[in-house]
């Protein structure tokens, strides 16, 4: 009887994967791509334009892009078919790509669902935080708590922002989570026309020192509720 071959000693090293397995399997890399760098400047361009104070829409330059991120034009061309399928830009044709400017109705809507995740995370949360993590909340988010400081609404709206993504970690829920950055992303853009508006920071204060109490009780009918009703 005759030993294994060197051939078959080196199938034997090989992955079942590679022997007859998935053949679209992808490369480990350490380093991110050059697409998900293009998308995740120009997704961070896009949300700090201020799209909501101006009267002309903003057309996105292509060529212009790839230049001022020192890449090619096809990773910039990804990025921005990404950003497009977020509903960030719209691609018209023999126009170009234009940074979408939502309606009053669609904003109103992305609150609404905003809202009703933040009331699920908070419910999850009472169930699977620890005390610990409860307890922390006062300390994390003492913007809140600080009654004595100028009433600033930047300082409470980024204090908002943080706790409904804090929640949603507490709540063990990477879906809530995902949908709530996707929300929140759009949101940004339009804090400054809609919320600082519609919103005083006196009553956001009061309305987050409450629900934070209810989470502490472990409360999480109370907790949504109060989230439903802040809005």
């Amino acid at each position: 009887m005759t030993g294994p071959t060197s051939d078959e000693h080196e199938m034997a090293s090989v992955p079942a994967t590679s022997r007859g397995g998935p053949a679209n399997l992808i490369p480990i890399t350490v380093e991110p791509s050059l697409r998900s760098l293009a998308y995740k400047a120009l997704k961070s361009a896009i949300t700090d334009l201020e799209i909501y104070d101006r009267p002309d829409e903003i057309r996105l330059d292509e060529r212009k892009l790839s230049v001022e991120l020192g890449v090619s034009r096809t990773p910039v061309r990804e990025a921005l078919t990404i950003l497009e399928h977020q509903g960030f830009v719209r691609a018209e044709p023999r126009r170009g790509i234009y940074v979408i400017r939502k309606s009053k109705g669609e904003i109103v809507d992305m609150i609404h669902a905003c809202a009703a995740l933040e009331a699920m995370a908070v419910r999850l949360a009472c169930q699977r935080a620890t005390d610990e993590q409860l307890g922390a909340l006062r300390n994390e988010f003492g913007a809140f708590y600080e009654t004595d400081r100028p009433t600033e609404f930047e300082i409470y709206f980024e204090a908002r922002w943080r706790f409904c993504r804090h929640v949603a970690i507490l709540a063990q829920t990477g879906e809530i989570l995902a949908m709530l950055d996707h929300l929140l992303l759009h949101l940004r853009s339009v804090h400054d026309v809609f919320f600082r508006r519609k919103t005083k920071p006196e009553y956001l204060r009061a309305a987050y020192v409450a629900i934070i109490a209810a989470l502490e009780h472990r409360d999480a009918d109370h907790a949504a509720q109060l989230v439903r009703e802040r809005g």
